[in-house]
């Protein structure tokens, strides 16, 4: 049986617009500080109405995209893997997501220096393969060295549009054999791959895809997302999945939506992971 959902989140109190490393990035518009935080609370409470325990770390004035914990490292049982930004505005994230794992129960690991690996933004279960982003901000070396550190197959994906610069901006796991995916991120042999290993592909239209529909929570079988993706809902209920539609578009201006902004302490659980106890249990 598959444990209780413990999410990391990270509340919005130091969140903005401060650089631009993404094409969403515009610092001339910026974001609106209350509709942040109402929007980042939503997304807290509908996880909490869905049974999911919400752990905290602490914001950190000067690191506005410590919000998005799905960058913070991947989680493997009661191994914290943590991340290695690319870009150096984000770099200052790491001791903190390092610190915070160290003090709940994690063994912390960090891939070897000269890879860039961005977490479970571009790492992400489904089944027991890792379907594996690179191009844009991790490597695809990074991903073989994960993926033979906790002895998995590894399936790296090249990303192609700059717009959906995380594997999880575009591929969304459901459960072992369904997921959601918008094919323009990928090239053709990505394509291929995903229509090879993963049964039940939802494909998410460009239309649909731009707000950030792939970039959703799975809770069971609830899916929250972005709202304005009413073909995808349909997609979902035909399947036996429901909805929970949430307005994120303050944290589209920076790139993320619903996944960006949790990151999963006790595995993904489309993965399927079989977890005997906790971690730090």
């Amino acid at each position: 049986m598959l444990s209780t959902p413990r999410v990391l989140m990270c509340p919005p109190t130091y969140y903005g617009i401060e650089y631009e490393i993404n094409p969403w990035m515009d610092r001339r518009v910026g974001s609106d500080p209350a509709r942040s935080r109402a929007q980042w609370e939503a997304l807290r409470a509908t996880l909490v109405d869905l049974g999911a325990t919400i752990e905290l770390i602490e914001p950190v004035r000067g690191l506005p995209d410590l919000v998005f914990t799905a960058n913070a490292g991947l989680v493997h049982r009661d191994l914290f893997i943590g991340s290695r930004f690319r870009f150096g505005v984000r770099q200052g994230e790491s001791p903190h997501f390092e610190k915070w794992a160290s003090t709940h129960g994690f063994r912390v690991l960090l891939p070897p220096e000269g890879l860039h690996f961005e977490g479970a933004g571009d790492a992400l279960f489904c089944g027991e393969t890792l379907f594996a982003g690179y191009r844009f901000r991790s490597d695809a070396r990074s991903h073989q060295w994960v993926g033979d550190t906790i002895g998995v197959e590894v399936l790296p994906l090249e990303l192609v549009d700059p717009r959906f610069y995380h594997l999880d901006t575009c591929f969304c796991p459901l459960n072992a054999e369904t997921a959601l995916y918008y094919p323009g991120a990928f090239d053709d042999y990505g394509r291929s791959v995903l229509a090879d290993r993963v049964r039940d592909l939802v494909e998410v239209s460009a239309e649909e895809a731009v707000t950030f529909t792939c970039n959703a929570v799975v809770v069971g079988r609830t899916v929250v997302l972005n709202e304005a993706a009413p073909k995808v809902a349909r997609e979902l209920a035909d399947r036996g999945f429901a909805t929970r539609p949430l307005p994120l578009g303050e944290f589209i201006k920076a790139g993320g939506s619903a996944k960006c902004l949790t990151l999963r302490l006790d595995g993904e659980e489309a993965a399927d992971w079989k977890r005997a106890t906790p971690a730090g249990s």
